[in-house]
């Protein structure tokens, strides 16, 4: 016989199948999860649409915002995206949008959780380790589970430039953030809080005084099942590039293009290198590839659907993404789920998913140095295809335990073990 499903409040401010980044990984979590729990979603109006058209009769409580909140919310998105987004101003700026929701979540929910209607509140995003939760006030009896939270990794030291350029001198905000009345009150009365980074976790513990108990690391990204292939099996002399992302400053694009210059002229001909995305930076990129002589061997695709993205990882045979600022490095997974090789800096997120059975890890301690570790590394790999075939094996082993159905399945053991229920559904 089945154990009883953990009956469960999910608040998930940012979710939506058909976006992006945190709404469609807050979506990911809560399309497993509720395969495994008695779920009843609370999140915003904004993911109506999407939500419904897969709904399938399940619980989901949709947040209104009033007119003045949502005009609000137009002119910070205008404000903040002039010359590229300035995101620190846009998180800061942001918050009576997030707190118009907090409020009515508190009120349309603190009742029920008093009454002991759920055996567990849990608020997934925003995933910004900046922004109090209400309704932990009401969870005196009922567990409280935050996260995973991330964000707050710095730029490296070498690279204040870029940090520049992707207005790093505003992070000085996230000081009055943290002034916000109930923002300690949410960690410190937290049963469990989950971090999506190791930095963010330390950092957490600083800030909060946390118990080991009271704090654990999940990275907050995962895989589709039908993302995962097969191992690279190696044929021919040409090494195949590809590198996925934004095409904005701190990506590094400029820096793989860079690598792949310095190549001995001898071997540079067997290498090609893919750029999947665009941004501000393309046309720079493009002048940078006809100023290094390398315009032939460096091929930009423009943005592409997920699926025509998928077809290029296929088609790689590594996985060159210079970024030295990724909090969770999503395309890291994407492109060990392919079979690729990753060579990557060893800085917060990608640092943690990449191994050295799957990858190459540089310290970013320098432009210079992380560009030379890029070249050493893709010529080490050019010349030994056995190498990159015992890589393409350890990171499909190592993805395995990113996808979605197996995260849902750690969460929900998560959940039983707060409200202390045996068995699996």
């Amino acid at each position: 016989m089945n154990a009883r499903k953990p009956k469960v409040l999910m608040i998930v401010e940012q979710c939506n199948p058909e976006w992006a980044s945190v709404p469609l990984v807050g979506y990911n979590f809560y399309h497993g999860i509720r395969q495994l729990a008695d779920v009843t979603l609370v999140t915003h109006e904004r993911n109506r649409t999407a939500l419904e058209k897969i709904r399938d009769g399940h619980r989901i409580d949709y947040i209104y915002e009033s007119r003045c909140i949502k005009r609000y919310y137009g002119m910070v998105a205008r404000l903040t995206s002039r010359g590229g987004v300035n995101w620190p101003l846009q998180h800061a700026l942001s918050y009576p949008v997030y707190s118009s929701f907090n409020k009515i979540v508190y009120k349309r929910y603190h009742k029920d959780i008093k009454n002991g209607r759920y055996d567990l509140v849990h608020a997934l995003t925003p995933m910004l380790p900046r922004y109090p939760v209400k309704i932990v006030k009401a969870c005196k009896n009922t567990p409280f589970l935050l996260g995973p939270v991330n964000g707050g990794v710095p730029f490296p030291k070498g690279f204040q430039a870029v940090a520049r350029k992707e207005f790093a001198h505003f992070n000085f905000l996230r000081m009055f953030t943290r002034m916000i009345p109930g923002y300690t009150a949410t960690y410190k009365k937290a049963d469990r809080v989950l971090s999506g980074s190791a930095y963010t976790l330390r950092m957490l513990q600083e800030l909060f005084l946390l118990e080991n108990q009271q704090i654990e690391l999940f990275h907050e990204n995962g895989i589709m099942k039908n993302f995962i292939g097969t191992p690279k099996k190696i044929s021919g002399n040409t090494l195949n590039m590809v590198f996925v992302g934004r095409l904005v400053a701190y990506k590094g694009a400029d820096m793989a293009i860079e690598a792949l210059s310095r190549l001995d002229q001898k071997i540079r001909s067997r290498v090609q290198l893919t750029i999947v995305g665009d941004g501000s930076e393309r046309e720079n990129l493009e002048k940078l590839t006809r100023d290094l002589g390398v315009q032939e061997t460096v091929h930009f695709t423009g943005w592409v659907t997920q699926e025509e993205t998928l077809a290029y990882y296929k088609a790689a045979d590594l996985f060159c993404f210079p970024s030295i600022r990724e909090f969770g490095g999503a395309v890291a997974l994407e492109a060990m789920a392919c079979g690729l090789p990753c060579i990557v800096p060893d800085h917060a997120g990608l640092g943690e998913y990449v191994t050295e059975k799957t990858g190459f890890k540089i310290k970013p301690d320098s432009r210079e140095y992380l560009v030379a570790g890029f070249t050493e590394k893709i010529g080490l790999l050019l010349e030994n295809k056995q190498l990159i075939e015992e890589m393409s094996a350890h990171a499909i082993a190592r993805v395995k335990e990113y996808e979605w159905n197996e995260k849902a399945r750690r969460m929900v053991g998560i959940y039983r073990e707060l409200i202390k229920l045996d068995g699996e559904s």
